[in-house]
């Protein structure tokens, strides 16, 4: 307690507010990026995350205009509220960044990811296998007399509760697309 009995930060409204204003609460975003489609572009935007120690939890490129030869690149991310913005800023100043948009904060969007899961099992487990497959809308696109390969379109947390049932049955291996992603209206 200081000499007039104020509590340091006790309001947001005193004149003495010494609370941090940094958050150090970690939150995931999707990016989207548009650039312009020529080499080298993806390396300087991956670059400015790994040259300041961030991490990308999912990455998607495509050439989405042909024409204007601009390619989409779909970033998710996790830092706190501060590192992305910072994240944005960056990516705002590399010369070939046309738009950078922060599906998360701009409101509703659709998040879609594709998986190809490899599931090796026989008897019960094969059986068992192929009903959790049709529960959650998997498609077997290989099968042999001792495994499956299941393709699964949804949200990346559909895609790990799948993953997480398939492991005690047999899971072998995974390969995942990453996320694409939209923002919803117009």
């Amino acid at each position: 307690m200081s000499a007039l009995q104020i509590k340091k930060g006790s309001t947001k409204h005193s004149a003495y507010n010494l609370r941090p204003t940094f958050s150090d609460v970690q939150e995931t975003h999707t990016l989207a990026v548009i650039v312009d489609n020529e080499p080298g572009v993806l390396a300087r935007v991956i670059g400015l995350f790994s040259g300041r120690g961030y991490n990308i939890d999912s990455l998607t490129v495509a050439e989405v205009d042909h024409t204007g030869h601009t390619s989409r690149i779909t970033i998710v991310t996790t830092g706190t509220p501060q590192v992305i913005e910072q994240i944005k800023a960056q990516l705002g100043r590399i010369v070939p960044v046309h738009e950078v948009h922060d599906l998360t904060v701009e409101g509703p969007s659709v998040e879609r990811e594709l998986a190809l899961l490899k599931v090796r099992g026989a008897g019960e487990k094969r059986v068992e296998a192929l009903r959790l497959a049709d529960i959650f809308r998997a498609n077997a696109v290989d099968s042999t007399l001792d495994s499956f390969i299941f393709e699964l379109t949804g949200t990346p947390d559909k895609i790990d509760a799948f993953a997480e049932l398939m492991r005690p049955l047999g899971l072998v291996e995974i390969a995942r697309t990453g996320v694409a992603a939209l923002s919803r209206g117009s």
